[in-house]
């Protein structure tokens, strides 16, 4: 698939701190209708079968907004990244690729058809009922092939503070993941 233009692509997890791929501009903006959550099961990158991790997809929710970063990829490199977020956030197909709308923060410009991956609720691994206890016992007990699974929350709350974005959920985890692993 060829991109015409430049392309916006909206992070809210570890695209934060690893996007992967050529970002020319990077800006804060929101995203409303949906909100960031522990609500996906990882068996791979932060996880295994046996003891399943979470990480991080956008939750649908009336009345919920999400504060991220959009990114701007140049169009040049608008295909390989399309290409490689494909293979990146849809290897279990428990995300679903969508088109949204964000607002930049800083102009309060509005930025249409942002490539959002969100979480298919139907999917086996949505997990969008946990308790956030719950969710601080599996993400301090889960490691998976791209490592421990408190490091994977530790980086997006650390990102997010240094964005100075808050959130509350992940401000909550971060504490209560600390204690359960403190000796």
């Amino acid at each position: 698939m060829q991109v015409q233009n430049d392309m916006w692509v909206f992070g809210y997890g570890s695209l934060l701190w690893n996007p992967g791929f050529p970002v020319a501009e990077a800006r804060v903006a929101r995203l409303n209708g949906w909100h960031r959550s522990f609500c996906m099961s990882s068996i791979h990158h932060r996880g295994t079968v046996e003891r399943p991790g979470l990480v991080l997809a956008l939750d649908a929710a009336e009345g919920a907004h999400c504060d991220g970063v959009a990114f701007r990829v140049e169009r040049r490199y608008a295909t390989q990244t399309l290409a490689y977020l494909r293979e990146r956030e849809l290897a279990s197909s428990a995300y679903i690729e969508t088109r949204q709308n964000v607002r930049l923060h800083d102009s309060g410009t509005d930025v249409p058809d942002v490539l959002t991956y969100v979480i298919d609720a139907a999917h086996d691994q949505y997990r969008g009922t946990l308790s956030l206890e719950q969710q601080a016992q599996i993400i301090a007990h889960a490691t998976g092939g791209r490592g421990p699974n408190d490091e994977y929350l530790f980086n997006t709350a650390a990102h997010l503070r240094e964005l100075g974005l808050a959130d509350a959920d992940l401000d909550w985890l971060e504490t209560r993941v600390a204690q359960l692993k403190s000796p």
